[in-house]
């Protein structure tokens, strides 16, 4: 029930944001749109977030931005800056480039570390693990 009622607690922030893009996912929101409208809407989440004890930790926030954007927002500046090509939203990559091929090795060494494992079992376990284990999202989201 904690996640349902934290969800419901900051809907109304969420939904009083005017940025272009506006989602969230438990405590975490990604914004886009123009800087100015991105950066007035994270000034509000925090004003907003404060009032329902909650605290902005920019040392976890990102801008996705192309290299030569700048800035002009101090808020924003303290936020990490992530290239286009090696963004992902809650892990999961967002356009071909160095996240994609990054997250596709991960998940070709965790199968290469399960087959190891698989071998230990019977084959008609191991087949329906192994099926079972390209219907996650862990790889699913890849395709």
């Amino acid at each position: 029930m904690g996640p349902l009622l934290f969800c419901n607690t900051i809907q109304s922030l969420l939904d009083s944001l005017l940025s272009a893009l506006t989602l969230g996912f438990l405590d975490d929101f990604t914004l886009g749109g123009a800087q100015q409208s991105v950066a007035a809407d994270v000034n509000h989440t925090i004003e907003g977030g404060q009032q329902l004890g909650l605290h902005l930790n920019t040392a976890k926030c990102e801008v996705l931005a192309s290299p030569d954007t700048v800035t002009s927002d101090t808020l924003l500046q303290k936020f990490s800056f992530v290239a286009v090509d090696d963004s992902a939203l809650l892990g999961a990559p967002l356009l071909p480039g160095a996240a994609l091929d990054g997250a596709w090795a991960d998940r070709c060494a965790e199968l290469s570390r399960a087959k190891e494992k698989l071998s230990e079992i019977s084959s008609q376990g191991a087949l329906a693990l192994l099926r079972a284990s390209f219907s996650t999202p862990r790889v699913l989201h890849l395709l």
